[in-house]
């Protein structure tokens, strides 16, 4: 059997993390790699991270549902967590240029420093590539990829899908949930939920 020339491989690999997929990522499946841009124009890739567990965190400054944990301290105490217990905490903003939501890095690295963000990275998924490729409907969305980059959970942050503050206290976490379980060795519980949120605002 004739071989790729290594030229080759190499474009059809770039190829397969720009291109969008038609469905979205299925649990117990290794997660879809991709790459994208941080506030500051670094490219940071998914794979990078295997060896640690990986949340994705779909977001949209504009979204209520977004304020309900932000403005509480609630995602950013999510986020603090999880990077203690060693996983990476990517957040995804896949507001297309126009739509509410969208950012430049530098509002986005300003945000960030307003709200006390905790996330390991914050990137832009302007063209809605990898938002697409995940299947990513609200925001927030959120994914837990473990160590072995298999995805173990996808859906909302809690069990309670309102904008209201107040009923953080008291919600199952279940980002942190799956996070502890994936630690302890044992199959997560709850591996997927209905994602509550915003309509993530994709280019048309």
């Amino acid at each position: 059997m004739r071989h790729l020339p290594s030229l080759a491989l190499v474009a059809i690999a770039a190829i397969a993390l720009a291109a969008p997929l038609a469905a979205a990522q299925s649990n117990g499946a290794i997660a879809q790699d991709f790459k994208l841009t941080d506030v500051d124009g670094k490219t940071v890739q998914l794979s990078q991270f295997r060896g640690k567990p990986v949340v994705l965190e779909w977001h949209n400054p504009g979204c209520p549902f977004v304020a309900k944990h932000y403005d509480s301290g609630n995602m950013q105490a999510t986020q603090k967590s999880a990077r203690q217990q060693g996983a990476v905490w990517l957040t995804i903003n896949s507001g297309a240029k126009g739509k509410q939501g969208h950012m430049t890095g530098p509002e986005a690295k300003a945000l960030i420093a307003r709200q006390k963000g905790q996330a390991s990275n914050y990137l832009l998924d302007t063209k809605g590539l990898v938002g697409k490729a995940y299947g990513a409907k609200t925001t927030p969305h959120m994914y837990v990829i473990d160590s072995a980059g298999t995805l173990v959970y996808q859906g909302g942050i809690d069990d309670k899908p309102t904008a209201n503050q107040a009923d953080i206290k008291g919600a199952r976490n279940h980002v942190l949930a799956a996070l502890k379980d994936i630690k302890s060795g044992n199959k997560v519980r709850v591996a997927q939920s209905r994602p509550y949120g915003c309509s993530v605002k994709y280019a048309s």
